[in-house]
């Protein structure tokens, strides 16, 4: 079983920039693909990114956060990463962090879940 914790949220104006953490338990982190979604309020939760688990590293962003976002993990850490730069208003939600076997697109394929942390990004 992995627990998450995720932090790095905050008030950020609009072109901002901020750098989520989430902090997985366990000795096996390496051996779990991660994933970023996020959750506005009266919407439902949207993938944002995801990262492999081993070997080849591949990675997967949303349309609307190519460019902008980029995850990244630190296995000797067992955390991942997700930098976010040029936030626009629309960026504010809660985010997530996930873990699951794949590197998905569907919060169906992750096992385990973070309590999440918030973004605010102001005008």
């Amino acid at each position: 079983q992995v627990q998450l914790v995720e932090s790095g949220g905050g008030l950020v104006q609009a072109g901002g920039s901020l750098r989520l953490s989430c902090a997985a338990s366990g000795r096996t982190f390496s051996s779990y693909a991660m994933g970023w979604f996020r959750q506005a309020p009266g919407k439902e939760r949207e993938f944002v990114a995801a990262i492999s688990r081993g070997g080849v590293t591949r990675y997967r962003y949303a349309n609307p956060m190519k460019g902008r976002f980029t995850v990244s993990r630190d296995n000797a850490k067992n955390t991942v990463y997700l930098q976010m730069n040029n936030l626009k208003p629309e960026d504010t939600a809660d985010y997530y962090c996930a873990a699951g076997s794949a590197a998905a697109g569907s919060a169906g394929e992750y096992d385990y879940w973070g309590q999440g942390t918030q973004v605010t990004v102001s005008p």
